[in-house]
């Protein structure tokens, strides 16, 4: 089984992938991770197509069963929900074009799970993903780590599914 992991946003949006192996287990193996970014000079309509276009590429190379993300909950600042929940249009729109199912994570769920405390900050995250996956790789932005920790996150909550 395929997962893919979205943390979105319409500037950047981080993306995991996992393959989770095996009934009754919590065999999983992160495969790849990264960032789409877009340019605050394009229309929201292009950022937003861009970020369609991208995901679909994703999703035509590593044929995802289903799709994850961080469920939005609270933003302090309206015009960043807006944002973020446009983009997550984007990508529950290309889940249904490619009949991939969606789920989603609370943030404190996440937290929860891959550090053992749901008020975790950033870098503990950080820290504890790099120690449970072995990740040598630099993890520039917060929207990638966000994407593996929510891949992460749900290969361990969803241990009896293939």
């Amino acid at each position: 089984m395929i997962v893919l992991a979205l943390d979105s946003g319409i500037e950047r949006t981080g993306y995991a992938l996992f393959n989770k192996e095996g009934n009754g287990n919590t065999k999983f193996i992160y495969l790849t991770s990264g960032l789409i970014q877009t340019s605050k000079t394009l229309t929201t309509e292009k950022r937003l197509e861009e970020i369609y276009s991208k995901l679909e590429e994703l999703v035509k190379k590593h044929k995802p069963d289903l799709m994850v993300m961080e469920q939005l909950l609270f933003f302090k600042n309206q015009k960043t929900a807006i944002r973020v929940s446009q983009a997550q249009g984007a990508t529950l729109l290309l889940a249904a074009h490619h009949n991939i199912p969606a789920e989603f994570l609370a943030p404190l769920q996440i937290k929860q799970i891959v550090t053992g405390y749901g008020q975790s900050d950033k870098k503990a995250v950080q820290k504890m993903l790099k120690l449970t996956l072995n990740l040598d790789l630099e993890l520039k932005q917060d929207d990638q780590a966000d994407a593996i920790a929510c891949g992460l996150a749900y290969c361990y909550l969803n241990k009896n599914l293939v």
